[in-house]
């Protein structure tokens, strides 16, 4: 019978799904002593962790590393804000349409890119997200509004909203609920929930397993007369669609688009998160997200007065030195911790995170294994002359 419908493994991912969702859920108590708990930052926990969720569909599975994806994420975000502008503030529709329009986009990026392996398909990529970046930032002004962004206007149609009533809401609203605070991080987290079960049934399915094939040994595969590129350009675009979905829900909880979301720098960020998490892993990739946008929110509001409380103990010379060096890897330069922290996975634990959690989890119950192993005494009788 198929592996997905394998009963083990049907069990064992019911126990991790309910698992993730009762962590998703309860993000605003245990975050609390984080000091995470507030809507906007989980929001971006859970909307980056669809974003790096559905990039690793494609750079886990197959092994094809695009620097592009911030495309998608651009698509999604301009779709939902002229969903909004056109048809109304409801999140549904924008959530549809964005999906669909990223998937497109997808479909015709990939047809060309996949044409290349390697490097190659990687530089290719990137350039059309560059192209991309460079006509939503200055040719298409009419559609995206150039560097200003695009954003919803009372005078704009919004046909099932009122058709530009004056007094109609400016912010996306599901049925009265408004898509702001903590009501706009549970539609998130209810959205990743559903996704990440979407993307447990692909690991597990035999679509999933020729995707792990295709990354293995694609070569030998062509050898014996199966087509791989179909699976590989289904790949990309599923995982165009997740990023489409994440712009989307960008636009939802703050209904403005711009053209920075296409930058490559957005898709770079993606990779770390990947990578840093755990490629090919089911949670690793939204671990690293969460990790990602945890200390971009900590280490980016450190400033000089900051330092100063932390570094109070030390004699006056010492405390200017510490503030000066400490100061090169917070506020603006917290990159440069990002970059230290990518180093030291990447370095010492090439797996990312999952792996090492597997490597404390493999030393402590497999040492606790090993005491609980009845040792044999020395008086034991020999079993023969």
């Amino acid at each position: 019978m198929m592996n997905f419908l394998d009963k083990d493994n049907l069990q064992s991912d019911i126990v991790l799904i309910v698992i993730f969702t009762i962590a998703i859920l309860t993000m605003p108590i245990w975050l609390q002593p984080f000091g995470a708990a507030y809507p906007d930052l989980m929001q971006k926990f859970a909307i980056f962790g669809i974003f790096a969720t559905g990039f690793n569909i494609l750079f886990g599975l197959t092994g094809y590393l695009s620097f592009g994806h911030a495309a998608f994420l651009g698509v999604g975000s301009y779709t939902a804000v002229w969903s909004f502008k056109l048809l109304g503030m409801n999140p549904l529709p924008a959530l549809v349409l964005a999906v669909i329009a990223a998937g497109i986009f997808a479909l015709a990026i990939g047809y060309l890119s996949l044409r290349r392996t390697g490097i190659y398909f990687s530089i290719l990529t990137l350039a059309f997200a560059q192209m991309s970046y460079n006509l939503a930032y200055s040719v298409l002004t009419p559609i995206t509004n150039g560097e200003t962004g695009l954003r919803v206007l009372r005078s704009d149609p919004r046909i099932f909203d009122g058709n530009g009533s004056e007094t109609g809401p400016l912010v996306a609203n599901l049925f009265g609920i408004e898509m702001t605070g903590l009501s706009g991080f549970y539609f998130c987290a209810v959205v990743l929930i559903l996704v990440s079960w979407f993307a447990i049934m692909i690991f597990r399915s035999p679509f999933g397993l020729m995707l792990k094939a295709v990354k293995t040994n694609q070569n030998r595969m062509g050898y014996t007369g199966l087509n791989t590129r179909p699976y590989a350009l289904a790949a990309f675009i599923i995982s165009g669609m997740y990023a489409g979905l994440a712009g989307a829900l960008m636009c939802i909880t703050d209904p403005l688009a711009g053209a920075e979301r296409m930058q490559w720098t957005a898709s770079g960020e993606v990779v770390l998160m990947t990578i840093l998490g755990g490629a090919g892993t089911l949670m690793g990739p939204m671990l690293g997200a969460g990790l990602i946008k945890y200390f971009e929110n900590i280490f980016s509001s450190f400033n000089e007065s900051t330092l100063e409380s932390v570094f109070h103990f030390l004699p006056e010379g010492m405390r200017e030195a510490a503030i000066s060096v400490a100061g090169l890897f917070v506020g603006e330069g917290w990159h440069l911790t990002l970059g230290l922290m990518f180093m030291i996975v990447v370095i010492f634990l090439p797996g990312g995170i999952i792996e090492g959690l597997r490597r404390l989890a493999k030393a402590v119950f497999g040492r606790k294994r090993a005491d609980d192993t009845p040792q044999r005494g020395g008086d034991t009788a020999p079993t023969g002359h």
